[in-house]
């Protein structure tokens, strides 16, 4: 009996070529032996490559369906389209998590959710005790921004199981697409907020008893109104084994021009930077904006902008330009035009994919917020590393495959290094890792005119598809 893998691939590869006069079987049969793994012998019976051969075109993804849960999805908004607003727990949050269960139950998955609402969608393999291979992102979306990124590594994800079970496919290891909660930092100012837990991280799931929302409601009571209701003890129930996945890939947009800009149509990521957050906040004595004079204040506003353009310059002299600094908030109180700033807050954003070189940033700053609250007489009330991640490496054995995967479907490949945060940074740390990039419109992410073309995000979706299909029959 011909391996079910096998079989995907001749209809991905040799229905591809079948059109070409030129076609030669044997060398046919050969690269898919190298990829595959084993032998194409077959059983006595008429040859598979004859057989599929008989396809016109090769089984290709669902691009219309794919664009259309896209646009359904992006419907789940507080913001209007274009743009795209979902916080975590939120009612679209709930509504978007129905609509991402709905098409795993289409599909035949076994779906659940964990405490926290990381939701699994599960094809059964033949050998359901070994590690399954697994592949997801996440669904929620900052204030204002795009419909693609993070939902396509999860719709995507979706259309490549269809993929493989029009093929007939059936995997040996289980098949796992997961919707990782909270990718984005936006509510509870926490970052991958799902996949940290799944990977075992004690320390969150003991702050998280005791976090707010800006908006002073509890990160218990925000997922009690999704329809989570956790003990303490549920946290950990989060966290996985690290012989629970094989393997794990993640399919993304590129979030950065260079794909787009060097015509390539796949990246394959061989590291994630490691990123840093900070909270800071300077105190000083506000006032009128008339009457106290300049020599008299003690501005925490401009100790705010001091401080954003130091960070700056840290990295600017950091000497390499992997190293990235973002001062994304900057609030000041009391917030009128004719009030002198008492109270300042910052939040800062600092990543590189060398660890120690982003410390040195780090420690910069500190040394510069203290610095500047001396010189304008303000307070330093508080220089909080709220996170500071070490970086991942995708699994070399992956990005082998990876590579092999893209030259058999025809598609040139770049590798990359990825400087945003994904829940791939997390997963790395229980299973290996790899994460598949496509392009993306200038670049853009986070804003509106996100965009991803329909051919991109079919090469990506029939690039993850040969992969969990080769991973799975291992």
């Amino acid at each position: 009996m011909l391996p079910s893998f096998l079989s995907l691939l001749i209809v991905l590869v040799v229905g591809a070529a079948a059109a070409d006069q030129g076609h030669d079987d044997a060398a046919a049969r050969r690269t898919i032996e190298e990829f595959a793994g084993f032998p194409a012998s077959d059983d006595g019976g008429a040859s598979p490559l004859r057989v599929y051969s008989d396809f016109a075109s090769p089984l290709r993804v669902d691009s219309d369906g794919l664009q259309r849960q896209i646009d359904e999805l992006a419907s789940f908004s507080d913001s209007p389209a274009p743009s795209v607003t979902r916080v975590l727990y939120s009612d679209r949050d709930v509504q978007a998590r129905r609509y991402i269960k709905g098409i795993m139950k289409q599909l035949g998955l076994v779906v659940r959710e964990d405490a926290v609402g990381n939701i699994f969608g599960r094809w059964v393999g033949s050998e359901a005790d070994l590690g399954a291979v697994a592949t997801g992102s996440h669904v929620d979306a900052i204030p204002f921004s795009g419909k693609y990124d993070g939902v396509v590594g999860v719709l995507g994800a979706l259309e490549a199981i269809s993929v493989l079970q029009r093929s007939d496919f059936q995997p040996k290891r289980s098949l796992e697409v997961i919707m990782f909660t909270s990718e984005e930092p936006t509510r509870f100012g926490i970052s991958c907020l799902g996949s940290r837990l799944m990977a075992g991280s004690k320390e969150l799931a003991q702050s998280l008893k005791g976090t707010f929302d800006n908006q002073n409601i509890s990160f218990v009571d925000a997922a009690d109104s999704a329809g989570y209701k956790i003990h303490p003890e549920d946290l950990h129930n989060v966290f996985l084994n690290q012989d629970t996945y094989f393997a794990f890939i993640e399919l993304h947009i590129e979030q950065g021009p260079i794909l787009e800009k060097e015509g390539v149509p796949i990246g394959i990521v061989t590291a994630i930077a490691a990123p840093a957050s900070i909270k800071v906040e300077f105190e000083g004595n506000g006032g009128h904006a008339g009457a106290v004079l300049m020599p008299a204040r003690n501005d925490a506003g401009l100790a705010a902008a001091e401080l954003a353009l130091a960070v700056e310059k840290h990295v600017l002299e950091s000497g390499s330009i992997d190293t990235i600094g973002t001062v994304g908030i900057l609030q000041l109180h009391p917030g009128a035009i004719n009030s002198i700033p008492s109270k300042s807050h910052l939040e800062i954003d600092i990543r590189d994919i060398d660890e120690k070189r982003r410390n040195d940033v780090i420690e910069k700053a500190h040394q510069s917020a203290i610095d500047i609250s001396k010189i304008r007489g303000v307070e330093l009330s508080e220089f909080k590393i709220i996170n500071q991640d070490p970086p991942a490496l995708s699994d070399k054995s992956v990005i082998n495959a990876m590579e092999i995967a893209a030259k058999q479907l025809g598609l040139e490949y770049k590798m990359m290094i990825s400087r945003a945060y994904h829940d791939s940074l997390f997963i790395a740390r229980i299973s290996p890792m790899g994460m598949i990039f496509i392009p993306c419109y200038k670049g853009y992410s986070h804003k509106p005119k996100e965009y991803a073309s329909p051919e991109d995000m079919a090469n990506g979706v029939q690039m993850l598809a040969l992969m969990m299909a080769k991973l799975s029959s291992e």
